[in-house]
């Protein structure tokens, strides 16, 4: 009796097995939304939340991790602000020549030039027009303005602020510098 017990299971069981699998369908999906996820729009409306796309944006006055705010204003009175106040805040061992080099090369060569003379690639090809030498007599820079220009731009030049983090801007302002001194003797 026990074995007759036994051989019907294991063959109710095999039935049921068998009886499953049908060759002329696709196998059964668990989670489906796990192989074929739902992509959403960025900014777009949620009913996730009462107000829409507005309870998805930063509240006023918050500033996101790891940024500085930049408090001098883009003006001609913010640029001579920065011209005689702005410091480097890197300190001599945080200053990185040959960072800052690959940075301009990367950014500023095609237009300064690679010795700052104001002789790049583009200059050379008369794509672009006055670009003053670091070195010229009428042209005071100092490190904050250097770092106003990059981050705002200036006359042709547009704003690195999006390229360049803080540090990189100063790594820049750095260099530059170091160019104006070679320049200079």
């Amino acid at each position: 009796m026990k074995s007759l017990i036994k051989i019907s299971f294991i063959a109710l069981v095999l039935v049921a097995v068998v009886s499953c699998k049908k060759d002329s369908r696709p196998n059964y999906q668990f989670m489906p939304n796990m192989y074929e996820p739902v992509g959403y729009e960025t900014y777009s409306e949620s009913d996730a939340f009462k107000n829409g796309v507005e309870a998805q944006l930063p509240v006023d006055g918050t500033i996101p991790r790891g940024f500085t705010p930049y408090e001098i204003e883009n003006t001609t009175e913010g640029f001579e602000l920065a011209k005689a106040t702005l410091l480097n805040p890197l300190d001599s061992n945080e200053i990185d020549l040959e960072r800052g080099k690959e940075l301009y090369n990367i950014y500023c060569a095609i237009c300064h030039g690679t010795k700052g003379d104001g002789q790049g690639n583009l200059v050379k090809r008369e794509k672009i027009l006055g670009i003053p030498s670091y070195d010229d007599v009428g042209r005071a820079i100092t490190e904050g303005s250097i770092y106003h220009v990059i981050y705002y731009g200036k006359n042709a030049m547009g704003s690195y602020a999006n390229q360049l983090n803080e540090e990189e801007r100063w790594q820049v302002v750095a260099y530059v510098l170091d160019l104006k001194t070679k320049l200079e003797k």
